[in-house]
C-alpha cells in the first residue's frame, strides 16, 4: 500500500509549532505533500528538510514569505523535477515531481486569484499553460497529482456555492478546467471517487466562525490517472488538529512501487 498525504501548511514554520511534524511522525505516510511554504531555502531547518528519516523536495518562490511547495517521501526516486517549464510560475515555487519507474508523484499549488483581479489572470494563465504539461505526462506516465488547487468542482464541494458563483475558486471558467481534466484528459478526482458525500471540506476561511460550523471548500486534491487511481482504498481528512486553514487529506492506494 502506498499512503499519500496532500497538506497546504500555510506556512512552514506556523505548522510545525502547531504539531504537524509530529503528526507527520505518527502517520507512516510514503509520500506528503506539501504547499503554501512560505520558506526560503535559509528558513528550512534540518526538521523541514529532512523529518523523521524522510528525504524532501523542495521549490521555494522568489519572493519572500510567498507559497512555495514541498515533497517529502520515505523512497529514493529515480529522478526529481522542480517546476515545470513554466517560465512565469517556476518562480513562485508550485511544482515538484519525483519519478519511481513509469509512477510520478507530484506536489502542485495552484495559484489563488481571490485577491485581485490581476492575480485571478494569471491564474488562468496558470491553467491555460499547466494543462498541456498535464496532458503530456497523462500520455507518458502514471501519475498522482496532489495539492492545494484552488478551485471546488462541484456545487458539493462547497457549503455555500450559491453564493461564490462569481468568486474565485468556483467560476465557471475554473471548474470546467477540472471537468474537462478529468473528462477529456482522463485523470480521475481519486478523493470523490471514494467517498461522494456532502460535506468533505479541506479548507476553511478564518472569517466568522466557518471551521467550526463546517462551512468550507473542498480544494485539495489527489488526482491520478485511472490505473493508479483505481486502486485508491481508503481516504480521510485530518481535522482532529488544526495545522492551518486546510486540513489534511490523505490517500491510500493498492500499489508497489
Amino acid at each position: 500500500m502506498l499512503k499519500i498525504v496532500a497538506a497546504n501548511l500555510n506556512g512552514i514554520r506556523s505548522a510545525a509549532k502547531k504539531g504537524f511534524f509530529d503528526w507527520f511522525g505518527t502517520h507512516s505516510a510514503d509520500f506528503v505533500c506539501v504547499q503554501e511554504l512560505k520558506a526560503q531555502q535559509d528558513d528550512m531547518t534540518p526538521e523541514f528538510l529532512a523529518p523523521h528519516g524522510y528525504r524532501g523536495y523542495f521549490q521555494h518562490a522568489v519572493k519572500k514569505g510567498y507559497s512555495g511547495a514541498g515533497l517529502y517521501t520515505r523512497h529514493e526516486p529515480d529522478d526529481f523535477i522542480i517546476g515545470f517549464g513554466s517560465e512565469e510560475f517556476d518562480p513562485e515555487g508550485r511544482y515538484v515531481e519525483v519519478r519511481y519507474g513509469k509512477l510520478s508523484v507530484v506536489s502542485v499549488y495552484v495559484p489563488s486569484g481571490s485577491s485581485s483581479e490581476d492575480r485571478q489572470a494569471a491564474k488562468f494563465r496558470f491553467l491555460d499553460e499547466f494543462l498541456p504539461h498535464l496532458t503530456a505526462l497523462r500520455s507518458e506516465r502514471e501519475v498522482v497529482l496532489c495539492g492545494d488547487v484552488n478551485i471546488a468542482h462541484k456545487e458539493i464541494d462547497l457549503k455555500n456555492w450559491k453564493g461564490n458563483l462569481k468568486n474565485s475558486g468556483f467560476l465557471p471558467e475554473e471548474r470546467a478546467w477540472l471537468t474537462n481534466l478529468f473528462d477529456n484528459v482522463g485523470y480521475v478526482d481519486v478523493h470523490r471517487s471514494l467517498d461522494p458525500r456532502e460535506e468533505q471540506y479541506t479548507w476553511w476561511s478564518n472569517r466568522g466562525q466557518a471551521y467550526a460550523k463546517n462551512v468550507g471548500w473542498r480544494i485539495d486534491y489527489q488526482i491520478a490517472t485511472p490505473d493508479v487511481a483505481s486502486t485508491a482504498k481508503t481516504v480521510s481528512v485530518f481535522k482532529d488538529i488544526k495545522f492551518s486553514d486546510h486540513a489534511p487529506l490523505t490517500i491510500e492506494y493498492d500499489w508497489k512501487l
